[in-house]
Protein backbone atom coordinates (compact mmCIF):
# COMPACT_ATOMS: atom_id res chain seq x y z
CA UNK A 1 0.00 0.00 0.00
CA UNK A 2 0.77 3.92 -0.76
CA UNK A 3 1.17 6.44 1.51
CA UNK A 4 -2.16 7.62 1.45
CA UNK A 5 -4.26 4.61 1.91
CA UNK A 6 -2.05 3.13 4.74
CA UNK A 7 -2.63 6.04 6.65
CA UNK A 8 -6.63 5.99 6.14
CA UNK A 9 -6.72 2.28 6.82
CA UNK A 10 -3.60 0.69 8.86
CA UNK A 11 -5.33 -0.50 11.80
CA UNK A 12 -8.61 0.50 11.59
CA UNK A 13 -9.89 -2.28 9.51
CA UNK A 14 -14.19 -3.23 9.99
CA UNK A 15 -14.24 -6.30 12.43
CA UNK A 16 -16.87 -8.22 10.16
CA UNK A 17 -16.69 -11.54 11.76
CA UNK A 18 -19.42 -12.16 14.44
CA UNK A 19 -19.31 -10.98 18.00
CA UNK A 20 -17.55 -7.44 15.72
CA UNK A 21 -19.36 -4.73 15.26
CA UNK A 22 -18.26 -3.45 11.99
CA UNK A 23 -17.20 -0.05 13.12
CA UNK A 24 -15.22 1.96 9.90
CA UNK A 25 -13.54 4.53 12.68
CA UNK A 26 -12.00 3.00 16.02
CA UNK A 27 -14.21 3.37 19.08
CA UNK A 28 -13.19 5.61 22.28
CA UNK A 29 -12.37 3.48 24.51
CA UNK A 30 -12.26 5.45 27.94
CA UNK A 31 -11.93 2.60 30.32
CA UNK A 32 -8.98 3.47 32.22
CA UNK A 33 -9.21 -0.32 33.64
CA UNK A 34 -10.43 -3.67 32.40
CA UNK A 35 -12.08 -6.61 33.87
CA UNK A 36 -10.58 -9.87 33.62
CA UNK A 37 -12.28 -13.78 33.88
CA UNK A 38 -8.79 -14.76 35.24
CA UNK A 39 -6.98 -14.06 37.59
CA UNK A 40 -3.28 -14.52 35.75
CA UNK A 41 -4.70 -13.29 32.06
CA UNK A 42 -5.72 -9.74 31.23
CA UNK A 43 -8.98 -9.75 28.93
CA UNK A 44 -7.05 -10.14 25.29
CA UNK A 45 -4.18 -8.44 27.25
CA UNK A 46 -5.66 -5.63 28.49
CA UNK A 47 -5.17 -4.48 32.23
CA UNK A 48 -4.87 -0.70 32.96
CA UNK A 49 -5.18 2.19 30.24
CA UNK A 50 -1.43 3.26 30.93
CA UNK A 51 -0.12 0.20 29.84
CA UNK A 52 -2.78 -0.65 27.00
CA UNK A 53 -5.35 0.95 25.77
CA UNK A 54 -7.52 -0.52 22.35
CA UNK A 55 -7.60 3.20 21.08
CA UNK A 56 -4.14 4.28 21.39
CA UNK A 57 -2.97 0.47 19.83
CA UNK A 58 -4.76 1.68 16.59
CA UNK A 59 -2.64 4.88 16.61
CA UNK A 60 0.76 3.31 17.37
CA UNK A 61 0.02 0.89 14.75
CA UNK A 62 -0.75 3.49 12.71
CA UNK A 63 2.22 5.73 13.40
CA UNK A 64 4.83 2.67 13.19
CA UNK A 65 3.31 2.16 9.54
CA UNK A 66 3.67 5.94 8.37
CA UNK A 67 7.44 5.86 9.44
CA UNK A 68 8.46 2.62 7.61
CA UNK A 69 9.11 1.60 11.29
CA UNK A 70 8.47 -1.53 13.29
CA UNK A 71 6.92 -0.25 16.30
CA UNK A 72 5.49 3.11 17.38
CA UNK A 73 4.89 4.63 20.68
CA UNK A 74 2.43 7.45 21.86
CA UNK A 75 2.61 10.00 24.05
CA UNK A 76 1.08 12.80 25.80
CA UNK A 77 3.05 15.63 24.51
CA UNK A 78 6.25 15.56 22.47
CA UNK A 79 8.45 16.64 25.33
CA UNK A 80 6.56 13.84 27.08
CA UNK A 81 8.17 11.52 24.10
CA UNK A 82 12.01 13.32 24.25
CA UNK A 83 12.03 12.50 28.38
CA UNK A 84 11.02 9.17 27.92
CA UNK A 85 13.12 8.36 25.01
CA UNK A 86 16.28 9.91 26.95
CA UNK A 87 15.28 8.41 30.47
CA UNK A 88 14.88 5.00 28.91
CA UNK A 89 18.40 4.47 26.94
CA UNK A 90 20.65 6.92 28.87
CA UNK A 91 22.24 6.76 32.29
CA UNK A 92 24.17 9.39 33.96
CA UNK A 93 26.98 11.04 32.73
CA UNK A 94 26.40 9.69 29.24
CA UNK A 95 26.86 12.66 26.72
CA UNK A 96 24.45 13.85 23.85
CA UNK A 97 26.02 15.99 20.71
CA UNK A 98 23.00 17.92 19.09
CA UNK A 99 22.37 20.42 16.09
CA UNK A 100 22.94 24.25 18.09
CA UNK A 101 19.47 25.12 15.78
CA UNK A 102 16.59 23.02 18.12
CA UNK A 103 13.11 23.49 19.09
CA UNK A 104 13.67 26.13 22.88
CA UNK A 105 11.09 23.39 24.31
CA UNK A 106 14.25 21.23 23.58
CA UNK A 107 16.63 23.12 25.00
CA UNK A 108 14.69 24.00 27.98
CA UNK A 109 14.41 20.22 28.45
CA UNK A 110 18.03 19.36 27.79
CA UNK A 111 19.74 22.54 29.61
CA UNK A 112 17.82 23.16 32.28
CA UNK A 113 15.95 19.94 33.73
CA UNK A 114 17.74 16.64 32.42
CA UNK A 115 21.49 17.82 32.70
CA UNK A 116 20.27 18.12 36.50
CA UNK A 117 20.07 14.20 36.27
CA UNK A 118 23.67 13.80 35.24
CA UNK A 119 23.51 13.94 31.20
CA UNK A 120 25.54 16.04 29.28
CA UNK A 121 24.86 18.05 26.29
CA UNK A 122 26.83 19.87 23.80
CA UNK A 123 25.79 21.45 20.45
CA UNK A 124 27.39 21.93 16.91
CA UNK A 125 26.05 22.96 13.72
CA UNK A 126 24.84 19.89 12.25
CA UNK A 127 25.14 21.67 8.24
CA UNK A 128 28.51 20.07 8.02
CA UNK A 129 28.48 16.34 9.94
CA UNK A 130 32.09 16.82 10.62
CA UNK A 131 30.95 19.64 13.37
CA UNK A 132 28.86 17.33 15.17
CA UNK A 133 32.06 14.59 14.57
CA UNK A 134 34.36 16.65 16.51
CA UNK A 135 32.09 16.93 19.24
CA UNK A 136 32.29 13.54 19.87
CA UNK A 137 33.72 11.63 23.00
CA UNK A 138 34.40 8.84 24.66
CA UNK A 139 30.54 9.69 26.73
CA UNK A 140 28.85 10.23 23.47
CA UNK A 141 26.03 7.82 23.21
CA UNK A 142 23.35 9.73 21.02
CA UNK A 143 23.24 12.47 18.12
CA UNK A 144 20.01 14.27 18.43
CA UNK A 145 18.57 16.17 15.10
CA UNK A 146 16.06 18.16 13.50
CA UNK A 147 15.83 18.67 10.12
CA UNK A 148 14.56 21.37 8.89
CA UNK A 149 15.39 22.88 11.91
CA UNK A 150 13.57 25.09 13.93
CA UNK A 151 13.30 28.13 13.03
CA UNK A 152 15.90 28.41 10.62
CA UNK A 153 15.27 26.06 8.24
CA UNK A 154 18.71 24.45 7.99
CA UNK A 155 19.20 20.86 7.06
CA UNK A 156 21.36 17.96 8.59
CA UNK A 157 22.53 15.16 5.96
CA UNK A 158 20.51 12.41 7.45
CA UNK A 159 22.17 9.45 6.04
CA UNK A 160 25.90 10.89 6.37
CA UNK A 161 25.22 11.93 10.27
CA UNK A 162 23.84 8.18 10.95
CA UNK A 163 26.83 6.39 8.92
CA UNK A 164 28.94 8.20 12.05
CA UNK A 165 26.74 7.09 14.51
CA UNK A 166 26.85 3.39 13.29
CA UNK A 167 30.55 3.94 13.10
CA UNK A 168 30.76 4.88 16.55
CA UNK A 169 28.09 2.82 18.00
CA UNK A 170 25.85 6.05 19.03
CA UNK A 171 22.23 6.58 18.43
CA UNK A 172 20.52 8.77 15.94
CA UNK A 173 17.36 10.52 16.52
CA UNK A 174 15.77 12.35 14.33
CA UNK A 175 12.74 15.06 15.03
CA UNK A 176 10.97 14.74 11.89
CA UNK A 177 8.07 17.03 13.12
CA UNK A 178 8.30 19.13 10.38
CA UNK A 179 8.69 17.53 7.69
CA UNK A 180 6.20 14.54 9.21
CA UNK A 181 6.54 11.45 7.83
CA UNK A 182 4.53 12.18 4.09
CA UNK A 183 7.57 14.07 2.82
CA UNK A 184 10.95 12.68 4.96
CA UNK A 185 11.03 9.05 6.44
CA UNK A 186 14.50 9.36 8.76
CA UNK A 187 14.78 5.31 9.29
CA UNK A 188 14.81 5.11 5.50
CA UNK A 189 18.17 7.05 5.66
CA UNK A 190 19.70 4.82 8.39
CA UNK A 191 18.37 6.85 11.56
CA UNK A 192 17.54 5.10 14.52
CA UNK A 193 14.82 7.00 15.83
CA UNK A 194 12.47 9.09 14.84
CA UNK A 195 10.75 11.33 16.60
CA UNK A 196 7.47 13.82 16.70
CA UNK A 197 5.45 16.42 17.67
CA UNK A 198 2.05 14.65 16.98
CA UNK A 199 0.62 17.95 17.80
CA UNK A 200 1.81 19.38 14.70
CA UNK A 201 1.35 18.19 11.51
CA UNK A 202 -0.04 14.54 12.16
CA UNK A 203 -2.67 15.62 14.19
CA UNK A 204 -3.07 18.52 12.05
CA UNK A 205 -6.24 21.26 13.66
CA UNK A 206 -4.91 22.72 16.56
CA UNK A 207 -7.28 20.89 18.94
CA UNK A 208 -4.86 18.22 20.80
CA UNK A 209 -1.15 17.67 22.23
CA UNK A 210 0.62 14.55 21.60
CA UNK A 211 3.89 13.07 20.65
CA UNK A 212 5.27 10.29 19.17
CA UNK A 213 8.68 7.46 18.98
CA UNK A 214 8.83 5.43 15.94
CA UNK A 215 11.94 2.72 15.33
CA UNK A 216 12.58 -0.48 14.38
CA UNK A 217 15.35 -1.68 16.95
CA UNK A 218 13.56 -4.43 19.35
CA UNK A 219 15.82 -3.80 22.45
CA UNK A 220 15.36 0.03 22.40
CA UNK A 221 11.51 0.05 21.79
CA UNK A 222 11.07 -3.09 25.17
CA UNK A 223 12.68 -0.19 26.73
CA UNK A 224 10.96 2.61 25.35
CA UNK A 225 7.64 0.32 25.74
CA UNK A 226 8.14 -0.36 29.22
CA UNK A 227 9.29 3.10 30.67
CA UNK A 228 6.16 4.58 28.19
CA UNK A 229 3.77 2.12 31.07
CA UNK A 230 6.55 3.18 34.36
CA UNK A 231 6.59 7.00 33.94
CA UNK A 232 3.10 7.09 32.67
CA UNK A 233 3.29 10.04 29.82
CA UNK A 234 0.49 8.20 27.94
CA UNK A 235 -2.18 10.08 25.98
CA UNK A 236 -5.90 9.81 26.58
CA UNK A 237 -7.69 7.63 24.36
CA UNK A 238 -9.70 10.64 22.81
CA UNK A 239 -6.29 12.51 22.12
CA UNK A 240 -5.63 9.24 20.33
CA UNK A 241 -8.53 9.38 17.90
CA UNK A 242 -8.53 12.74 16.95
CA UNK A 243 -4.94 12.30 16.29
CA UNK A 244 -5.95 8.83 14.15
CA UNK A 245 -8.02 11.21 12.41
CA UNK A 246 -5.87 13.37 11.25
CA UNK A 247 -3.06 11.13 10.01
CA UNK A 248 -6.01 10.16 7.87
CA UNK A 249 -5.66 13.56 6.07
CA UNK A 250 -2.32 14.14 6.53
CA UNK A 251 -0.81 13.38 2.44
CA UNK A 252 -3.28 15.94 1.15
CA UNK A 253 -2.79 18.66 4.06
CA UNK A 254 0.99 18.38 3.27
CA UNK A 255 0.79 18.75 -0.35
CA UNK A 256 -1.27 22.23 -0.04
CA UNK A 257 1.22 23.49 3.12
CA UNK A 258 3.85 22.32 0.82
CA UNK A 259 2.00 24.21 -2.37
CA UNK A 260 1.27 27.49 -0.63
CA UNK A 261 4.28 27.58 1.43
CA UNK A 262 6.30 27.39 -1.52
CA UNK A 263 4.34 30.36 -3.27
CA UNK A 264 4.46 32.37 -0.09
CA UNK A 265 8.20 31.92 0.23
CA UNK A 266 8.62 33.17 -3.47
CA UNK A 267 6.12 36.09 -2.65
CA UNK A 268 8.65 37.17 0.38
CA UNK A 269 11.43 36.33 -1.76
CA UNK A 270 11.29 39.51 -4.27
CA UNK A 271 9.32 42.00 -1.27
CA UNK A 272 11.93 44.87 -0.14
CA UNK A 273 10.87 45.03 3.27
CA UNK A 274 12.74 41.41 3.43
CA UNK A 275 16.36 40.45 3.34
CA UNK A 276 16.07 36.73 3.95
CA UNK A 277 14.05 33.75 3.67
CA UNK A 278 14.20 30.50 5.39
CA UNK A 279 12.61 28.19 3.23
CA UNK A 280 14.27 24.98 1.57
CA UNK A 281 11.96 24.72 -1.77
CA UNK A 282 13.58 28.15 -2.97
CA UNK A 283 17.14 27.07 -5.21
CA UNK A 284 18.44 30.10 -2.85
CA UNK A 285 18.09 28.10 -0.25
CA UNK A 286 21.70 26.65 0.74
CA UNK A 287 21.28 22.90 0.92
CA UNK A 288 18.14 22.95 -1.54
CA UNK A 289 19.93 20.19 -3.27
CA UNK A 290 20.51 18.13 0.17
CA UNK A 291 16.64 18.66 0.52
CA UNK A 292 15.73 17.25 -3.08
CA UNK A 293 17.95 13.74 -1.92
CA UNK A 294 16.70 13.53 1.48
CA UNK A 295 12.85 15.04 0.89
CA UNK A 296 10.09 14.32 -1.16
CA UNK A 297 8.65 18.15 -0.63
CA UNK A 298 9.61 20.77 1.34
CA UNK A 299 6.69 21.60 3.74
CA UNK A 300 4.99 24.07 5.25
CA UNK A 301 7.23 26.05 7.71
CA UNK A 302 9.58 28.70 6.79
CA UNK A 303 11.39 31.56 8.64
CA UNK A 304 12.30 35.42 7.15
CA UNK A 305 14.10 38.76 8.29
CA UNK A 306 12.76 41.75 7.72
CA UNK A 307 14.38 45.27 7.24
CA UNK A 308 14.12 47.81 9.44
CA UNK A 309 14.03 47.87 14.16
CA UNK A 310 12.09 45.38 16.27
CA UNK A 311 9.02 48.47 16.27
CA UNK A 312 8.55 47.39 12.45
CA UNK A 313 8.55 44.18 12.69
CA UNK A 314 6.00 44.29 15.77
CA UNK A 315 3.82 46.35 13.36
CA UNK A 316 3.79 43.90 11.64
CA UNK A 317 2.81 41.24 13.58
CA UNK A 318 -0.13 43.66 14.70
CA UNK A 319 -1.10 43.79 10.79
CA UNK A 320 -1.83 40.91 9.56
CA UNK A 321 -5.73 39.45 9.92
CA UNK A 322 -5.57 35.98 8.36
CA UNK A 323 -2.43 35.02 10.19
CA UNK A 324 -3.55 33.86 14.12
CA UNK A 325 -0.14 35.23 15.91
CA UNK A 326 0.24 32.05 18.17
CA UNK A 327 2.74 29.61 19.22
CA UNK A 328 2.86 26.19 17.46
CA UNK A 329 2.54 25.08 13.74
CA UNK A 330 1.29 21.98 11.41
CA UNK A 331 -2.33 23.25 11.74
CA UNK A 332 -4.78 23.63 8.81
CA UNK A 333 -5.20 27.48 10.08
CA UNK A 334 -1.60 29.60 9.50
CA UNK A 335 0.10 31.07 12.20
CA UNK A 336 3.04 33.69 12.64
CA UNK A 337 5.43 34.05 15.33
CA UNK A 338 8.10 35.80 16.61
CA UNK A 339 10.89 33.00 17.42
CA UNK A 340 12.55 35.34 20.12
CA UNK A 341 10.13 36.60 22.29
CA UNK A 342 7.46 33.21 21.65
CA UNK A 343 9.01 29.50 20.43
CA UNK A 344 12.94 30.22 21.48
CA UNK A 345 12.48 32.68 24.51
CA UNK A 346 13.80 30.02 26.81
CA UNK A 347 16.91 30.66 25.37
CA UNK A 348 19.57 32.91 26.67
CA UNK A 349 19.51 36.05 24.04
CA UNK A 350 23.31 35.92 23.17
CA UNK A 351 23.00 31.90 22.78
CA UNK A 352 20.13 32.57 20.31
CA UNK A 353 22.14 35.53 18.53
CA UNK A 354 24.96 33.30 17.87
CA UNK A 355 22.59 30.82 15.91
CA UNK A 356 21.12 33.31 13.95
CA UNK A 357 17.72 33.49 15.75
CA UNK A 358 17.86 37.59 15.57
CA UNK A 359 14.98 40.03 16.33
CA UNK A 360 13.82 40.53 13.20
CA UNK A 361 13.46 37.15 12.24
CA UNK A 362 9.85 35.65 11.96
CA UNK A 363 8.58 32.32 12.03
CA UNK A 364 5.72 31.27 9.82
CA UNK A 365 3.19 28.03 9.71
CA UNK A 366 1.29 28.26 6.10
CA UNK A 367 -1.99 26.66 6.83
CA UNK A 368 -3.81 25.26 3.87
CA UNK A 369 -6.22 28.74 2.91
CA UNK A 370 -6.29 30.18 -0.21
CA UNK A 371 -3.07 31.22 -1.12
CA UNK A 372 -3.62 34.37 -2.57
CA UNK A 373 -5.61 35.41 0.50
CA UNK A 374 -2.54 34.75 2.37
CA UNK A 375 -0.26 36.68 0.32
CA UNK A 376 -2.51 39.35 0.41
CA UNK A 377 -2.77 39.60 4.32
CA UNK A 378 0.91 39.69 4.11
CA UNK A 379 1.40 42.31 1.54
CA UNK A 380 -1.20 45.14 3.44
CA UNK A 381 1.03 43.78 6.81
CA UNK A 382 4.40 44.81 5.33
CA UNK A 383 2.92 47.80 3.66
CA UNK A 384 1.95 49.25 7.63
CA UNK A 385 5.67 48.69 8.41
Amino acid sequence: MKFATKAIHVGEEPNLEEGGTGDVVTPIHLASTFARMEVEKPTRGYEYSRKRNPTRDVLEKRLAVIEDAKYGLAFASGLAAETTLLMSLLKKSDHIVASNDIYGGTWRLFNNVLSNFGLEFSYADARDPGNLEKEIKESTRMIWLETPTNPLMRLCDIKAISEIGKERNIITVVDNTFMSPYFQNPLDLGADIVLHSTTKYLGGHSDVIGGAIMLSNEEYYSKLKFNQYAIGATPSPFDCFLVLRGIKTLALRMERHNYNAQKIAEFLGAHPRITKVNYPGLKSHPQHELAKRQMRGFGGMLSFEMTGDFNDVKTFLRSVKIFALALSLGGVESLIEHPALMSHASIPKKERETTGISDNLVRVSVGIEDVEDLVADLRQALEKT
